[in-house]
């Protein structure tokens, strides 16, 4: 078999090539996919004076990460009924889509429904599939849910939330696995292994936001109660003992790199680890977080990291199957989207 030439070739438009290079999206929120023109629309429903799409698009700007989380809890609290979670599944596949994203794993937070609606989930786990299965079948792009849990509430919300994801998985089989977030300072992982293992024995995939805002020790964490992936991981470099690990281990990290400048968890992009942990053999993706609240998708993301950090098409050839590798897709789709990444562009 003939050697593949890494060198570019100048003809190629890089921006389009990476547009319809297959790719996956593991570490995205649903509720941080609203696009200003979408809130428009949810606020035409339900605001006496609806928002222009110059007034919705002015509630995303903000300045640190406390502003972030009032325009967060702006944005989102316009999400009342269960038809509102159908129409942003539906857009949030279509934008995938216009991407080149052929598979997503996306959180949900079960505690903004419980906590903040005071009602049960379950009229809108059913909107956001009604939405899920009308997206794949128009745009072709596949997605999983991963239920998430706010670390910083407790363990007795967090098993409320795991254990209604486990009831109901046998009903809804795309909903594949758990993790936490929020503030890793107000509840280490460890508080969660108990719930983690239960979660495993119901056949549920474990994930967790660790290394983002705090040091390398909630990274260690989250690999000492069975986390699968881990989001951020942001301060995996300041331990060289756990950069040997993550690589011998090919623990995935599902990096966000916009996200952590934008959030100020990493100061600038010339600091931030993404080359670092390519360089290292860590298994590596890219990831977008909250596109519309950070300003950068996945497309975006890879050409960002294409243009700033100097990966060759190539090696963001290797992302890509990273990121469907580190997938908890079935091994048959999984072998199925791997062919097609191996086989683009050639």
């Amino acid at each position: 078999m003939a050697k593949r030439s890494t060198k570019r070739d100048p003809e190629i438009d890089v921006v389009d090539w990476l547009r319809k290079l297959p790719k996956a999206e593991l570490h995205l929120h649903l509720e941080g996919t609203i696009l200003p023109q979408t809130l428009v629309e949810l606020s035409r429903r339900h605001d006496a004076e609806p928002l222009t799409l110059e007034s919705a698009s002015e509630l995303y700007k903000y300045e640190n990460f406390l502003g972030f989380l009032m325009s967060f809890k702006a944005v989102t609290e316009r999400l009342r009924g269960p038809e509102d979670y159908e129409l942003i599944t539906y857009n949030m596949i279509r934008e995938l889509a216009a991407q080149g994203v052929v598979h997503a794993e996306v959180y949900i937070s079960f505690g903004i429904i419980y906590y903040w609606k005071k009602t049960e989930v379950e009229p809108y786990v059913e909107a956001i599939e009604r939405g899920r299965l009308r997206g794949e079948q128009e745009f072709g792009t596949t997605v999983l849910w991963i239920i998430d849990a706010v670390r910083h509430f407790g363990t007795d919300e967090a098993a409320k939330v795991f254990r209604k994801a486990a009831e109901l998985q046998p009903k809804y089989p795309s909903i594949v696995g758990i993790g936490i977030g929020g503030d890793e300072a107000r509840g280490d992982a460890s508080l969660f292994r108990e719930l983690y293992a239960e979660a495993k024995q119901a056949g549920l995939r474990l994930t967790a936001h660790a290394g983002e805002s705090v040091g390398p020790e909630s990274i260690w964490s989250a690999i000492n109660i069975g986390a699968e992936r881990v989001g951020h991981a942001l301060s995996a470099q300041d331990d060289p003992e756990l950069i040997g690990v993550l690589a011998q281990k090919q623990i995935p990290l599902e990096i966000n790199v916009t996200s952590n400048i934008r959030t100020g968890c990493c100061a600038d992009f010339d600091e931030h680890p993404l080359r670092h942990y390519f360089d290292s053999g860590l298994m590596v993706t890219l990831n977008s977080d909250d596109p519309p609240m950070f300003g950068s998708n996945l497309l975006e993301e890879y050409i960002l990291a294409q243009e700033r950090y100097g990966f060759t098409l190539e090696q963001m050839r290797e992302l890509a199957a990273n990121s469907v590798e580190a997938s908890f897709l079935p091994p048959e789709r999984k072998l199925a989207l791997l062919r097609l990444v191996e086989q683009y562009g050639w």
